[in-house]
């Protein structure tokens, strides 16, 4: 993802235009592009639909099977089976979206993909449990000429393609804006997420990328922080814990790695004053960063970590079924999509005014991403994708 400025204002993130080829879907069980807000959104993405639905629009339908092996009942995970449900039925293309989506390991969900295969699906999307471990089923997906589309993380399988969002610079945002929030010295209390995972790994990268310029700022409890396994459950009692123990008076900042709505109800609970906290485009948190009146003094930074990668890949895997040419990211690994972050902030009228812009789809989950579009690769309307999900 190329770096995006925090000046961004609404009115560049409105004209966006989303320009893909947009018709079904069921289902249970980049070239570099920014992810617009989901509001900025909703009017090229109704142009989007009206293309589609032309008579130039009829083409081939296929049957697409989608994997996910495991957060389910995590925001990030939902959201993303979601706009792939939602983007298959925009597309016209679809006749039958086939989704396992549960919790396993890679054995499980290379059991699944294998599952996927012989049920004769034209492409499978997935989310990978591990980078590695899925490869014999993927290169059995080849052998049967069914393209494979990874999303969210990358896998090693030189034939699947991966579009996922740029974790690396995803980092690099949310720490330099915090840091700097901090005046480059003091103590950041190091959340992430889940160990070995590949987003995770990424973000970490990235952190300590920018960190190597601030040598005044220190980094609790350890060098490599404490894992959240992005649990709320657990957050939360890593929070507490925190607190109890006084460690939390002697810092000055957090980074909280997609966690921050329950880190910050935590500190509330607690009666503690906030310090500056980056995080993503969660729902919650970003209500928590519209309220000074419930969370007094509260400074944060929301970068964004659109879900959306599943309604992308969706689109992604049309195209190459349909024999389009696609280019992999500049900088990027072969067969590789990159996805822009965007960082907003609450501490400008400006910064203010785009988070609440990002606010804006009604029956949205507080624990999704609000980013619920993606330049280039998604053409539902954003409006409509919770109900698209309650109804699937």
């Amino acid at each position: 993802m190329k770096r995006n400025s925090l000046a961004r204002s609404v009115a560049a993130l409105a004209a966006i235009a989303v320009v893909v080829g947009a018709c079904s879907s069921s289902s249970t069980a980049a070239p570099s592009a920014a992810a617009p807000s989901a509001a900025a959104s909703a009017a090229a993405s109704a142009a989007a639909s009206a293309a589609a639905a032309s008579p130039s629009a009829a083409a081939k339908m296929y049957t697409i099977g989608y994997s996910n092996g495991g957060g389910v009942g995590n925001g990030f995970r939902e959201e993303q089976v979601c706009t792939a449900k939602a983007q298959a039925k925009a597309s016209g293309q679809v006749s039958n979206l086939n989704v396992i989506h549960r919790n396993t390991d890679a054995a499980g969900q290379l059991s699944d993909i294998r599952s996927l295969i012989a049920a004769g699906v034209n492409a499978i999307v997935f989310n990978p449990n591990d980078p590695t471990a899925l490869n014999p089923a993927l290169a059995e997906a080849k052998a049967a000429g069914i393209v494979t589309v990874s999303v969210d993380s990358s896998v090693t399988d030189p034939n699947a393609w991966n579009l996922y969002n740029n974790q690396v610079k995803y980092a690099e945002l949310g720490a330099k804006w915090l840091f700097d929030q901090m005046g480059g010295t003091g103590t950041v209390w190091y959340t992430r997420g889940i160990a070995g995972n590949s987003a995770d790994t990424d973000r970490d990268t990235g952190f300590k990328n920018v960190l190597k310029d601030y040598p005044n700022i220190k980094i609790v409890p350890t060098a490599d922080g404490v894992f959240t396994g992005w649990d709320p459950a657990k957050t939360t009692q890593l929070t507490n814990d925190f607190i109890s123990s006084g460690q939390y008076d002697k810092i000055q900042g957090i980074w909280a790695s997609g966690m921050g709505k329950q880190i910050v109800d935590a500190i509330k609970a607690a009666n503690k004053p906030f310090v500056p906290i980056a995080d993503a485009d969660i729902g919650g948190f970003v209500s928590q960063l519209l309220d000074p009146t419930n969370f007094p003094g509260l400074k944060g930074a929301a970068v964004t970590n659109t879900a959306s990668v599943g309604g992308a890949g969706i689109t992604l895997a049309l195209k190459l079924l349909n024999g389009e040419t696609v280019t992999a990211s500049p900088g990027a690994k072969p067969n590789t999509i990159l996805l822009d972050p965007v960082i907003l902030d609450n501490t400008t009228d400006a910064g203010k005014a785009a988070l609440k812009a990002w606010v804006s789809v009604p029956g949205l989950d507080p624990l999704w991403p609000l980013s619920l579009s993606i330049q280039g690769w998604t053409t539902y309307d954003p409006n409509t994708v919770p109900a698209t999900c309650k109804g699937a």
